[in-house]
């Protein structure tokens, strides 16, 4: 078999799908303003509530961490009513990254619930306030913190980028 035939050339090396990467702002956004919400309840002394509604934001983490941002609630909303109602992105983003960051947000706000339920009531406010640091970060500004150490944990070689 020679070189130049179509059997021995190596194929086009496999692509990732992309998301768009105005999904990811949008959730954001979302998640800013509930965890805003969370925080101002959470000082307020509206433990409870502010409890239950960071478990529910955790929960939403877990989905996006374990499904991938595709999947998650509010990228489904932004791909079926949001998306069509744009013009195409300029360029596609490899998902892991936000789905990594998604699992930060998960052990942020985990972390302030399990504090929270453990009896350490100023933990669930203040977890919601460094996730909302984030988010906002994220649907304000285009700069996901997540995304950064999932990129600075692929240059160490802790996570392996295939």
């Amino acid at each position: 078999m020679s070189p130049s035939t179509p059997e021995s050339r190596p194929g086009p090396a496999p692509t990732r799908p992309g998301i768009d990467p105005r999904g990811p702002r949008f959730a954001a956004a979302i998640t800013a303003v509930l965890l805003l919400v969370t925080a101002v309840l959470g000082f307020g002394g509206a433990d409870a509530a502010a409890l239950g509604l960071l478990a529910a934001i955790a929960a939403l983490f877990a989905w996006g961490a374990v499904a991938g941002v595709a999947r998650h609630p509010f990228g489904l909303f932004f791909r079926a009513l949001v998306r069509p109602r744009l013009a195409p992105p300029a360029e596609l983003e490899d998902p892991r990254p936000p789905t990594f960051a998604q699992l930060v947000g998960l052990l942020v706000t985990g972390t302030g619930v399990v504090l929270g339920l453990a009896g350490a009531p100023l933990a669930v406010p203040l977890a919601a306030s460094i996730a909302f640091v984030a988010a906002f970060l994220n649907a304000a500004f285009a700069y996901c913190l997540g995304c950064h150490v999932y990129l600075l944990l692929v240059r160490a070689r802790v996570i392996r980028h295939a």
